[in-house]
């Protein structure tokens, strides 16, 4: 008898550990892919969280002209600003040239023009707003505020225009980033 509950008592332990382990695992694997996919970049009042693996990189690598409605449905570049504080924030989300990166890969020489770049901002269910690059005043894309406490989904999408005159052979490419900034004289919505 006394065999039989030492062999009892030492499954459970094996059994116990195993399935710590498995936990543990499944713990750290799910914190670290997560990590991966999410970004912070936070102002002195929001909280920025970019959802991709590019974190707030843009990138256009292919000339793949296409019309807006073709736009529309290519990768998103999303993320979320949430407010921290107890009063209204204001905010420009901007499109900037990622001179770094064009710095890394050598590759200043080789830029898509801005006029054939097609950008398009959606924010949590409203329709999107369409612009070409080379238009956006000061790099900004929107302009806008936030709500005490409050939380707003973004998407960007970037395609190149159907009427650019570039070939799809083209060594051309675009390398941006998004980047959120407090404005403190945007006047209230």
């Amino acid at each position: 008898m006394f065999y039989f509950i030492k062999v009892r008592v030492k499954s459970i332990i094996i059994i116990s550990l195993i399935l710590l382990l498995a936990v543990i695992s499944t713990y750290y694997i799910y914190h670290n892919f997560q990590d991966e996919r999410k970004f912070d970049y936070d102002s002195d009042s929001l909280n920025i969280v970019f959802n991709e693996q590019d974190k707030n990189q843009i990138a256009i690598t292919k000339i793949t002209p296409v019309t807006d409605s073709v736009g529309l449905s290519s990768k998103a570049y999303s993320f979320t600003i949430t407010n921290n504080l107890t009063e209204q924030v204001n905010y420009n989300i901007l499109i900037l040239d990622d001179l770094d990166k064009e710095l890394e890969d050598n590759c200043s020489e080789y830029k898509i023009p801005k006029e054939d770049i097609r950008i398009a901002i959606k924010e949590d269910k409203k329709e999107p707003n369409i612009y070409t690059l080379s238009t956006l005043e000061e790099h900004i894309l929107l302009k806008t505020s936030i709500k005490p406490l409050a939380q707003k989904k973004y998407s960007i999408k970037v395609w190149i225009d159907k009427d650019t005159t570039l070939t799809s052979n083209s060594l051309l490419h675009y390398h941006g980033k998004i980047e959120v900034e407090e404005d403190n004289v945007l006047g209230s919505e």
